[in-house]
């Protein structure tokens, strides 16, 4: 079953595919998103990958703090998105 992981402190040139490309040097990947400004399309400096569950806590261990880009990215699990009423 697949996760899916939050990474913070991204770069803002950071696309959906450099965030893949880091990743998969660790684990594969099975999907990556960089969430972005509707209003001007530019990164809010955050995204998420999906990887298997088995590899979840390897990963949040090995790379949370690791540098991407020249910032130390933020990987934990990600959070079920609340409903807006």
């Amino acid at each position: 079953m697949a996760k899916t992981l939050y990474v913070g402190n991204l770069p803002w040139a950071v696309t959906k595919e450099d965030l893949a490309a880091f990743f998969a040097n660790y684990v594969p990947v099975k999907s990556s998103r960089v969430i972005t400004d509707p209003a001007n399309g530019r990164s809010k400096g955050f995204g998420f990958i999906e990887i298997d569950e088995e590899n979840v806590e390897t990963i949040i261990n090995d790379l949370n703090g690791k540098s991407l880009g020249g910032r130390e990215i933020i990987v934990n699990e990600a959070k079920q998105k609340e409903l807006r009423v």
